[in-house]
């Protein structure tokens, strides 16, 4: 085993798997690479749910040259019959000599299963290269697999002094061209887009993906307990799927004109308020796996408050425009105590021209 060389190719399959974000729905973005006698033969990554696996489309192109070869591969193969043929009995049958393996699959039901039936053919199997990186990549996939639940993403822009909108509500633009670009980029990354229905009357925004490269729309989430969306509202033009979620409390008449425009109506609880916990559900059963929440202070604040975030890039621009009146990133009642505050945990710091953006997760209690 040579450590440098397994971590090369790893960082080579991490980034097959990385330019595969987006397009892969609730699956896990994979990479693959094939190596024999020190050249590279084969390279692959999953690319849309229901395909081929990273595994086959590398070892396909490696041909026979897989033979005594090694694989290295982000996530566990796995071993069962899904929308695809397991992935271990295509190595087993291009007969590598070795599996080198970032992480296992976090789905308690097939962890290790992979593993084991490609040692049971005599192939040599290496774990945990680079598992930090691989995990993180796959963060989203990790949690849903496991709880069934979206993971969700908090996204803010603000000024210095916390505040998205002047007193008078104008908001553009806080942030930089460079910042903004990068969060189409989180779009495209996400299955879909959240916000509140008062982002949705106060900016009109389209909530679609826009880049100077091809990307594809995430599904827009509305939170809406009323059905107050007006109905000229960009977010109802057809341009990508619209899921409304409101309560039992929002009128029929209203219901009846939304869905005729092929609006996904769910009722998640009976008001006055949508019920944030029980929608998560809801749209985790509906296989929407990550979500990135763009809200106002209200809703930012309330899925804070109720644990529901699982990630946040915090976005800063250099300018401070006070007013006690202005909205903020965060609108809730409030902790008694410090000690009761949310912690932001792994943090990163980056930045975006002049703007500075912190990455962080918050600390579940």
């Amino acid at each position: 085993m040579n450590v440098l060389n397994d971590e090369y190719y790893m960082r080579l399959a991490l980034e097959l798997a990385r330019g595969t974000q987006g397009q892969t729905a609730i699956n896990p973005v994979v990479g693959c690479v094939v190596v024999k006698e020190g050249r590279i033969v084969g390279i692959g990554a999953h690319l849309r749910m229901g395909t081929a696996h990273a595994e086959v489309h590398a070892l396909t192109m490696a041909g026979e040259q897989a033979e005594g070869g090694v694989a290295y591969v982000t996530l566990e193969p796995c071993n069962h019959y899904g929308r695809t043929p397991p992935c271990t009995e295509r190595l087993i049958e291009s007969k590598v000599a070795r599996v080198v393996v970032a992480c296992t699959d976090p789905n308690p039901k097939v962890a290790g299963l992979g593993l084991e039936r490609l040692r049971s053919h005599g192939i040599e199997v290496e774990v945990g290269v680079l598992e930090v990186e691989a995990r993180e990549l796959n963060e989203a996939f990790n949690k849903f697999i496991v709880t069934g639940r979206p993971f969700v993403t908090l996204k803010t822009a603000s000024t210095l002094d916390g505040k998205i909108a002047s007193r008078t509500g104008d908001s553009k633009w806080i942030t930089n061209a460079r910042s903004r670009e990068f969060v189409h980029t989180l779009r495209h990354r996400h299955q879909a887009i959240m916000v509140g229905v008062e982002t949705v009357i106060a900016d009109d925004s389209q909530l679609t993906t826009r880049l100077s490269v091809p990307a594809l729309n995430p599904v827009r989430i509305v939170i809406d307990s009323r059905l107050r969306v007006p109905a000229n509202a960009r977010v109802l033009d057809g341009e990508a799927e619209t899921i409304i979620v409101t309560t039992s409390a929002a009128p029929e008449e209203k219901r009846k004109e939304l869905r005729g425009r092929g609006i996904v109506l769910l009722e998640a609880g009976p008001g006055p308020r949508v019920d944030l916990e029980l929608a998560m559900r809801m749209l985790g059963e509906r296989e929407i796996g990550s979500i990135l929440l763009e809200g106002g202070g209200r809703l930012n604040g309330a899925m804070l408050e109720q644990g529901l975030i699982d990630k946040c890039y915090l976005f800063y621009a250099p300018k401070i425009i006070g007013g006690p009146e202005a909205p903020g990133n965060f609108s809730f009642p409030g902790f008694d105590r410090m000690s009761e505050a949310v912690t932001i945990d792994r943090l990163k710091v980056e930045r975006f021209d002049e703007d500075i953006c912190i990455v962080g997760y918050p600390v579940k209690k």
